[in-house]
């Protein structure tokens, strides 16, 4: 149930970004300088606060993007997550890093073109605040995804089943993770390619390289939004499940909540299904095992 929640949080923090990107797009197509009529200040105060709602928003998603790839280890180690700790770290740390970025960027009288001498100190660490975490991030998660592929794979040859059905499912699940981490990079690498420029080249800037990647982060920040619909989605159309035991889980403690997290199957799809989940008799000590489905990360 918690993947499924990371998703739903993870496609609203999307859908809020892109709507502060077409609200600050269109208002300044509509009014082409506000500055031209008088209201710099208006414009200026206008700037700091859509970018601000952009950068914030963009970091919750890196965040969510970036828990996702830990909870899905998590379960795989049958270590529990906690919700609430993911909310209170997702939420509060770009709101931290946004403030403080923004604030040396427009104190104290929202205006980022009069800087003088100190342009690198106040544009420097908004960069640096706004890109860091994104690097970390593309670091960050190829390693935990597959640090996840091979705890899947250790607990579907420990249950003693190997078979060409569980390399199948296995296959899906890296297709699966490979696809999360393409699409993080194709819409944020041409962001650090821009960043590398404008700050190697800052005193002989090329405007038509800087401009070109200025498009493509116009054009793929907010198409990851749709794509995450694509790559977070259920894969694979296998009938059957493959069914492996997760040594840690007690029957007690596998809930019908905990079951549907691990399946990533809907209401619907679990409640007709009834090889996506099993339980068995441990012949050693009669008590009963949990058989809990991998292809249920084919939908995480």
């Amino acid at each position: 149930m918690r993947g499924r929640q990371i998703i739903v949080w993870l496609a609203t923090a999307d859908l809020l970004a892109s709507f502060a990107v077409l609200i600050r797009s269109s208002s300044w197509l509509a009014a082409q300088a506000l500055s031209i009529n008088g209201t710099y200040y208006v414009g200026s105060m206008f700037c700091a606060i859509s970018s601000g709602w952009i950068q914030y928003f963009y970091g919750v998603t890196y965040l969510w993007t970036l828990f996702y790839a830990i909870d899905v280890l998590r379960v795989m180690q049958g270590i529990p997550g906690n919700m609430i700790a993911y909310h209170i770290i997702v939420w509060s740390s770009p709101l931290l890093y946004t403030v403080v970025g923004l604030t040396i960027l427009y104190y104290p009288d929202f205006s980022c073109h009069a800087m003088g001498a100190n342009v690198f100190g106040r544009i420097l660490p908004n960069y640096l605040l706004t890109y860091l975490p994104t690097v970390f991030i593309m670091i960050a998660n190829p390693i935990l995804y597959l640090k996840s592929s091979r705890q899947a794979e250790k607990v579907i040859s420990s249950s003693g089943r190997f078979t060409s059905n569980e390399r199948k499912q296995l296959r899906i699940l890296r297709y699966k993770f490979l696809s999360i981490n393409l699409v993080f990079f194709i819409c944020w690498l041409p962001n650090l390619i821009n960043a590398i420029a404008v700050w190697s080249l800052w005193t002989h800037l090329p405007r038509d390289p800087i401009l070109v990647s200025a498009y493509f982060m116009a054009l793929f920040n907010p198409l990851q939004a749709l794509l995450n619909a694509f790559v977070y989605r259920k894969w694979g159309d296998h009938p059957s499940s493959v069914k492996i035991r997760f040594p840690w889980t007690k029957p007690q403690e596998l809930n019908r909540e905990e079951d549907i997290h691990l399946l990533g199957r809907n209401d619907e799809d679990h409640s007709g299904d009834m090889n996506s989940f099993s339980t068995t008799v441990d012949e050693n000590n009669g008590r009963k095992s949990s058989n809990v489905s991998i292809n249920g990360y084919g939908s995480f």
